[in-house]
């Protein structure tokens, strides 16, 4: 059997050291694309018969239909979120939809509590200040985590991790998600409540939920003003969950203490590029650089050999799989 043609978009230099370098690399014939998918770009997909593609391609009706006019049959997710796929235009051309469920959950936990840990004990703004031979500690007062309350926004894999993390450091954990796992938090000593709990009565909010309708600016104008004074909001899920004006607001007012930020609601186009040279045309993104209590890292909680490892593992069995007629492995098929 021939090998099947892949098209990756978005591909950075770690995408094509993973992928080319797994297993079964070589029984895939890979064709890297630096640029994103979407209708526009669709076309450079023409003798393929898959696509891989990440969070910030666009995988919408036109750019299907354009992508079933070149043949292609498979759609691979080199991620977990799929809400920038239009599923049931995929389902009507026939086509399949896979995506990476689970890579390596302890980097981005791993990467949650360096977040919080960097934020909390100002350790950025000390790498700075010790380069320049500044040697002060004025400003740089933070808090123990023993004894304080975090509220765990979605108990999947990671937010599991995140919460056992923080039991480590003997934390009172809260925790929120419309699918309990009773016997885990009864097991571990975690406490599930509703939201407005979370919200009112936590030092630290950590979100790790998908982004669905109903948790699009889950933090709001609302749930700001309800927080504790000076609590520490972190997000390593998805972007959207934040309303951003909200944010600013909290800080300004001072009633958010601190925000550490691994998405951004309007990320695209800016996360996974070099903007040295540019003039940042986001606003609120300049806006909440400007914010000494404010700490960005630009999506890269999953970057780890492991997790790359493992997304590369899964993404090539199942271009392999389907281009034998086989189903995908369990737990990837969106279709």
């Amino acid at each position: 059997m021939t090998k099947p043609i892949v098209a990756v978009y978005d591909a950075k230099p770690y995408d094509r050291d993973s992928l080319t370098s797994g297993p079964c690399a070589e029984c895939v014939e890979w064709v890297f694309h630096p640029f994103r998918l979407e209708s526009a770009t669709a076309a450079s997909a023409e003798g393929a018969s898959a696509v891989c593609i990440f969070v910030n391609d666009h995988a919408d009706a036109d750019a299907l239909t354009r992508l079933k006019e070149t043949g292609i049959r498979h759609v691979a997710l080199r991620c977990a979120g799929y809400n920038n796929v239009d599923l049931e235009t995929a389902r009507q051309h026939n086509m399949a939809v896979t995506r990476v469920p689970s890579y390596s959950p302890h980097a981005v936990a791993e990467h949650t509590l360096a977040l919080l840990l960097t934020l909390n004990r100002r350790i950025h703004r000390a790498y700075n200040r010790v380069r320049e031979l500044n040697f002060s500690l004025t400003g740089l007062v933070g808090f123990d985590l023993h004894g304080k309350t975090i509220g765990i926004v979605g108990t999947g894999r990671t937010g599991t991790l995140v919460a056992e993390f923080c039991i480590g450091f003997g934390m009172r954990v809260l925790a929120h998600d419309p699918d309990p796992k009773p016997e885990w938090a009864e097991g571990v000593g975690i406490t599930y409540t509703d939201m407005d709990v979370i919200i009112k009565e936590s030092d630290i909010i950590s979100l790790h939920a998908p982004l669905t309708p109903e948790t699009h600016h889950l933090i709001n104008n609302e749930s700001v003003d309800q927080v504790k004074q000076g609590a520490i909001l972190i997000n390593v899920s998805r972007g959207r969950l934040v309303d951003t004006t909200a944010l600013i607001a909290g800080l300004k007012s001072g009633k958010l203490g601190g925000v550490a930020l691994d998405v951004y609601e309007e990320e695209e186009g800016i996360f996974f590029e070099d903007l040295s040279n540019q003039v940042l045309q986001d606003d609120e993104l300049a806006r909440l650089l400007t914010f000494n209590n404010v700490l960005i890292t630009s999506h890269q909680a999953f970057l780890t050999r492991e997790a790359l490892s493992e997304i590369a593992q899964v993404t090539t069995e199942n271009i392999l799989l389907l281009h034998e007629n086989k189903p995908p492995l369990p737990e990837t098929e969106l279709t």
